[in-house]
């Protein structure tokens, strides 16, 4: 994984974009605050890479995605982790961490995802839900480790539930 890419950061806490607006726009969710995480199971490593909020990640460029999963048998795979982070009086801390899982075979260009979750996971994650307990506990810990190692204080702002959904102590 490229060295250039794994210094990318979260994207920034910005101001409510629908200030001064009167109500136009009101209940529309910003994709601002939200940031996709790639773990890679079999190397048991985590990297941001943007390009994902559009399907366009390094993972992603070049491959077909099939929704049937016996479509693609020598899939890698991978979880894609929709973090969003929010501000509250002690601080920013993770607000919404929902997984999904993938497999892309680079040899035949094809991979396996299921569109619909994903977009709903990404809303969940917006909408300050925390899915990861149908994630293999290795994973997890990576996830746990690469979160908190991105910012402590984040980590130390997160719910328990987050925590505890990371089988981090």
């Amino acid at each position: 994984m490229d060295e250039k890419k794994k210094k990318m950061g979260f994207n920034i806490i910005k101001s409510d974009p629908t200030d001064g607006h009167k109500g136009f726009g009101k209940g529309a969710l910003s994709l601002d605050n939200v940031s996709p995480v790639f773990i890679d199971i079999e190397a048991g490593e985590a990297e941001i890479d943007v390009g994902a909020m559009h399907a366009r990640s390094a993972i992603e460029k070049g491959i077909k995605f099939l929704p049937n999963q016996d479509e693609v048998p020598n899939g890698k795979p991978y979880w894609l982790i929709w973090v969003t982070i929010d501000r509250r009086e002690e601080g920013p801390y993770y607000a919404g961490v929902t997984a999904c899982y993938m497999t892309v075979d680079r040899s035949i260009r094809r991979g396996y995802k299921s569109l619909p979750e994903h977009v709903n996971r990404m809303d969940k994650s917006l909408k300050r839900h925390i899915i990861v307990d149908h994630m293999d506990d290795k994973s997890k810990q990576v996830l746990a480790q690469f979160l908190r190692n991105h910012n402590e204080a984040l980590w130390n702002n997160s719910s328990d539930e987050l925590k505890q959904g990371l089988l981090v102590q």
